[in-house]
């Protein structure tokens, strides 16, 4: 895989939008949002439909994609904050129009639902972006203080090496380009432009409120397509709130993840800080790093 463009970091100053792409946010908790990112040192705009409503959407197809394609044309614009996920992204991603990135490249930042939107700049647009907590949660007390920091960290280029305890005992070191998301977006962007190409990749998953037989038919789905076959790594982060249906699946998500995967020869890893959890920790996608492990403990560091 071909490096990707890193945007310029940011410095003090620096012009931010905060967009709606997916689901309704309320005005009380993104102005608190505002606040800690203009406390951080930068000039906070925001799309001018961020609160409206359209069913579950912020605004229609046509009041988002507005939004974004604004933040993307605007040249002083240096990051683009989504304010939360839920789902909408897919509905609008092909009609962005991401030419202007070309001569002026800036920071996407978000997770879940923007997975779409990862996943579509790292493979079509060639641009390294942001995973990480977004606006909605910035100010809710039961996120980490790493939550945040960590963006800033990242944005301004100072990341800090992601550290957990990992559930298995293993000693490695590997290689690769950082890609994925979400699990339910990227099995959604099979035979897409945005699907990524997982050859030599450090693979991250991430899942919240699913049944236990989806978990394993979207896993089951990857494998048939070859994209689970020639991984450097899969991390696997936040699995909450997998659950059964009628009849119980009698498996963890662990399990289901390990009988998927269990018969190839790169390592997985669990516990990873990142996704629908109180710890979620920013990391850069698109971008190579370095995965080790030693016992328990397990880093990714950018290389």
């Amino acid at each position: 895989m071909m490096a990707l463009t890193i945007p310029p970091y940011l410095t003090d100053g620096d012009r931010l939008a905060i967009v709606s792409p997916s689901g309704i946010v309320e005005k009380d908790v993104i102005q608190k949002a505002v606040k800690m990112l203009n406390n951080s040192g930068f000039e906070v705009t925001m799309g001018e439909n961020v609160f409206s409503k359209s069913g579950c959407f912020a605004g229609n197809d046509r009041e988002r994609l507005h939004d974004l394609q604004q933040a993307t044309d605007d040249p002083a614009v240096k990051a683009v904050f989504c304010a939360r996920g839920g789902y909408g992204v897919s509905r609008i991603i092909d009609r962005i129009d991401f030419s202007a990135l070309k001569k002026s490249p800036k920071w996407y930042i978000g997770f879940s639902d923007i997975t779409v939107l990862h996943l579509w700049l790292n493979r079509v647009c060639g641009l390294v972006s942001l995973h990480a907590e977004m606006p909605l949660n910035y100010s809710n007390p039961r996120k980490t203080p790493e939550s945040y920091s960590t963006i800033i960290k990242a944005l301004k280029g100072e990341p800090e090496p992601v550290v957990w305890k990992s559930s298995h005992d293993a000693t490695f070191t590997v290689e690769g380009t950082v890609m994925g998301g979400n699990l339910s977006l990227i099995y959604s962007l099979t035979g897409t432009p945005a699907e990524p190409d997982t050859d030599g990749a450090i693979l991250f998953i991430e899942e919240v409120d699913e049944y236990c037989y989806h978990l394993d038919r979207m896993l089951t789905s990857l494998r048939l397509t070859g994209r689970l076959s020639n991984l450097a790594a899969l991390v696997v982060g936040g699995m909450e709130k997998i659950g059964n249906d009628k009849v119980s699946y009698n498996k963890s998500a662990e399990e289901i993840v390990l009988d998927i995967v269990g018969h190839y020869s790169y390592p997985v890893l669990f516990n990873f800080p990142a996704g629908h959890v109180a710890d979620n920790r920013a990391f850069y996608m698109g971008r190579r790093a370095s995965l080790k492990q030693n016992g328990l403990e397990a880093s990714l560091t950018y290389i």
